[in-house]
């Protein structure tokens, strides 16, 4: 069997406040065209099922505009891949806090061959298909008590899709970075991926894989709170159950450039621009359109405020976003007797603090991964 599997579709994702000429956020418009490639895409493939684990919106309340896109993108799916089931759970950006809230989820049971979990976790059995599609959405994991995960021993075919954060085994070595907050959190022990033919896992915005049939395909755009880590393709995988592979399938999205990283090492101001300009100038085809970072360290801000700002604001008119991340020096004191002492970096406040001065919320919480996972975080913005 071939499984489409697409995760994070964040519709209604919104930034920077520039609007296209329908007057859409263009950003929310970038997100909605790699949802209709991805779409496109899948048809031609034609995979005998699609899977779509969380986070089809970004809020809990979309837009009208990211409601129909979404309403009329899955019906095209259905339309043109008849008989072809369409499995989708609730991530945690689906699910509202409150449960008399409702979920718009619910909207796409209306659309044939699509099934919809969005609060317990269910079992969904695809007759056709001779499989079971076990089914955890973020409010199951999220729940006080543990969800069973076991496979359907009436099923030829034992599938497994869940919206959250994997831990143990091995994952948080490669789930080195933060790209999502607020997910739940899920042992891959309760897991055990060789008991499944596949299992399909959400809220992880970037590729990875976990074991053999056991990924995250990341998000079809760049929606995290810190997008530059998101430098690599965006797009879905086509796993095939029989092979035991998977195939990843980029989609079209905005360009994004993340520079190489600057020290001011002293520079004067007119040396210090004519490196900013030369490291812009060596993107392919400039700014216009794109999504830039150009950071720089040890900046004092009397150097900060002599540079070249005309040229700057020239480089933000011209690219969608262009962010010049402008980072101080390193701040130092002296102790009370003159001998000169360091004030403490980020990294070591926030570690100091996890391990001496915060108390946990609840026996589950592990302060030792919680320091690591924080001082990773750290290090990993601090790299140049």
């Amino acid at each position: 069997m071939r499984i489409a599997h697409l995760a994070d579709l964040h519709l209604g994702y919104r930034a920077y406040h520039r609007t296209t000429p329908r007057g859409i956020n263009v950003r929310e418009d970038d997100v909605a065209h790699a949802f209709r490639h991805a779409v496109a895409q899948v048809v031609e493939l034609r995979p005998d099922l699609v899977l779509v684990a969380g986070d089809v919106f970004h809020t809990v309340r979309p837009s009208n505009t990211a409601i129909a896109e979404a309403f009329r993108q899955f019906s095209v799916l259905t339309e043109r891949l008849p008989g072809v089931p369409v499995a989708m759970i609730a991530g945690n950006h689906d699910s509202p806090r409150s449960a008399d809230t409702g979920n718009i989820l619910s909207l796409f049971r209306e659309i044939e061959g699509v099934h919809v979990v969005h609060e317990e976790s269910r079992p969904l059995r695809l007759a056709g298909l001779e499989a079971t599609v076990l089914c955890l959405p973020h409010c199951a994991l999220a729940g006080e008590q543990p969800v069973a995960m076991e496979p359907d021993a009436a099923a030829r075919l034992n599938l497994l899709m869940l919206h959250g954060d994997i831990t143990g085994g091995g994952a948080e070595e490669k789930l080195r970075y933060v790209t999502e907050y607020g997910g739940a959190s899920v042992d891959q022990s309760r897991i055990r991926p060789e008991r499944w033919d596949y299992v399909a896992l959400g809220h992880y915005h970037l590729l990875r894989e976990l074991a053999p049939n056991m990924w995250y395909p990341g998000g079809l755009e760049r929606t995290s709170t810190n997008i530059w880590i998101e430098e690599d393709d965006k797009g879905f995988l086509l796993y095939d159950t029989d092979a035991r592979t998977a195939e990843f399938h980029a989609v079209e999205t905005r360009a994004i450039v993340d520079l190489p990283w600057i020290r001011s090492e002293g520079l004067a101001a007119a040396e210090l621009d004519a490196r900013i300009q030369a490291s812009v100038e060596s993107i392919d085809d400039g700014v216009r359109g794109k999504l830039v970072r150009m950071v720089v360290l040890d900046v004092p801000r009397a150097l900060a405020r002599d540079l070249n700002h005309r040229r700057i604001r020239e480089w933000k008119a011209d690219a969608l976003h262009f962010h010049l991340d402008l980072r101080p020096p390193e701040v130092r004191r002296r102790s009370g007797s003159g001998a000169p002492a360091r004030r403490q970096t980020l990294r070591e406040q926030v570690e100091s603090w996890l391990r001496h001065h915060w108390t946990p919320s609840g026996p589950e919480i592990d302060r030792e991964r919680l320091v690591g996972m924080g001082v990773d975080y750290i290090d990993r913005t601090a790299e140049g």
